[in-house]
């Protein structure tokens, strides 16, 4: 049986870049870049089908003249004529899953189509468009596999546990219990990067010699800031990876440059160090990129030390704030001394530090001043400013919904306010986007 994943494309929203100075647009970011390790994962758990995957956003990248979403999904559904097509979405990438699953119905209605992701989990109630026949929630390579199983064995797909079928009924969930599957766990399933090799190129972050992949050692995260829905995705709960798993896949890896991409790569402090031991005991020479939290650096300076002798070379830091009754507004855990002290602590160690900052709707023209005063006197490698942006699923949009003004979710990508604001709309993407300019290095990331 065929099974054909398609990655959706970005979302082609970012107020922050339209409303910025030529000068500031430069370091803005355009877009994210990175395999789709969630589909890789299911591809993975299915060895026993024929697998396509295509990347949109690799193939708009390498090839900007490519024909619109619909027709390349309606071309790859003609020429591979799949059993199955299936993605996976985030919020700001929502509305682009349904054309690809809409455009495959289109080609031959009698295609199962799946879809998954963060926005799925998190937000069940969006998933009710016709072109949708099965919404799986989590880590759900097993429910896949489940249902791939049972599509070509022509068995009844209400006799798959957990996971919803949409029909004239509207979502319903299938009874039972689904087998449990710790996605870190001992059946960890090893993303086949070889299935993306077309878009290779398309991996190279900025002024990046080379191109980048990701791995994850963990998923999920033991805070609970109120505008990040990593740990409601997750139940709040931590999974942390096998040594040698994470060892042997790094192996596995043809990539030099590896991101790891974990919500947050340093909490369980014993598992990082010995994991960096058997790296430097394998002879594993990459350079990696992680996400550390700014009092985790502070609290263990000998472990980033211990990093930065065996290839980290770029630390994303969330610093999110310049005031301490922001940072505990989000639910932080964190201070704007141990930021200030944490990037000596990189910087000290030659690591490229991104520090980003997340800037509210209620900003005036003093905050800003205050913002950039603050910015400029602890300038790190790279900065980024984003906007404050109540995603479906998370606390800060409970507290929030009620003042939601724009519920396009093609914006929800943290780079335009969906909130009123109290400048004007354009004078307030102006200033965000001016904050671009305060930073040290001179490439961008």
């Amino acid at each position: 049986m065929k099974v054909l994943f398609i990655n959706t494309p970005r979302s082609p929203h970012n107020g922050i870049l339209k409303y910025a100075s030529e000068e500031a647009q430069y370091f803005i970011h355009k877009k994210l870049i990175g395999p789709p390790l969630g589909l890789l994962t299911l591809a993975g758990a299915i060895p026993n089908h024929d697998v396509v995957m295509w990347e949109t956003k690799g193939e708009y990248d390498l090839y900007p003249d490519s024909p619109p979403l619909k027709e390349m999904v309606k071309g790859l559904v003609e020429k591979h004529q799949p059993d199955i097509v299936a993605t996976g979405v985030i919020t700001s990438e929502f509305y682009y899953g349904l054309e690809i699953l809409q455009a495959t119905k289109e080609v031959n209605p009698n295609i199962l189509t799946i879809i998954g992701g963060v926005h799925a989990t998190l937000n069940i109630q969006d998933f009710t468009d016709k072109s949708i026949d099965v919404v799986m929630q989590g880590q759900a390579a097993q429910l896949f596999r489940a249902v791939c199983d049972a599509y070509e064995d022509k068995k009844p797909l209400e006799s798959v546990p957990g996971i919803f079928l949409n029909g004239d009924n509207g979502l319903i969930k299938t009874k039972g219990v689904a087998p449990e599957w710790v996605s870190t766990g001992s059946e960890f399933i090893y993303p086949d990067r070889g299935l993306l090799e077309r878009w290779r190129d398309a991996y190279i972050v900025g002024n990046a010699p080379a191109p980048s992949t990701y791995l994850i050692s963990s998923q999920g995260c033991p805070y609970k800031c109120t505008f990040c829905t990593i740990w409601k995705e997750f139940d709040g709960k931590y999974l942390q990876r096998d040594i040698e798993s994470v060892i042997t896949e790094l192996k596995m890896i043809d990539y030099q440059i590896v991101r790891f991409a974990d919500a947050n790569t340093i909490v369980n402090i014993n598992f990082i160090s010995k994991l960096f031991d058997r790296i430097e005991e394998e002879g594993i020479k990459k350079m990696f990129i992680m996400d550390i939290r700014s009092d985790t650096a502070v609290k263990y300076p000998w472990l980033i030390e211990k990093l930065a002798r065996n290839g980290l070379k770029v630390v994303i830091c969330g610093f999110e704030s310049f005031r301490e009754e922001e940072l505990a507004k989000y639910n932080k855990s964190s201070s704007v001394s141990l930021t200030t002290k944490a990037i000596e602590i990189f910087h000290e160690n030659e690591i490229m530090l991104r520090g980003n900052y997340v800037i509210p709707n209620d900003y005036d023209y003093n905050d800003f001043r205050a913002m950039r005063d603050f910015a400029s006197s602890y300038k790190v490698s790279y900065a980024g400013y984003t906007i404050l942006t109540p995603m479906p699923g998370s606390v800060y949009y409970e507290e929030m919904k009620d003042q939601i003004i724009d519920n396009d979710l093609s914006k929800y990508n943290f780079f335009n306010c969906v909130l009123p604001t109290k400048i004007p709309l354009e004078e307030f993407y102006k200033n965000v986007g001016g904050l671009w300019l305060i930073k040290k290095g001179t490439d961008v990331i």
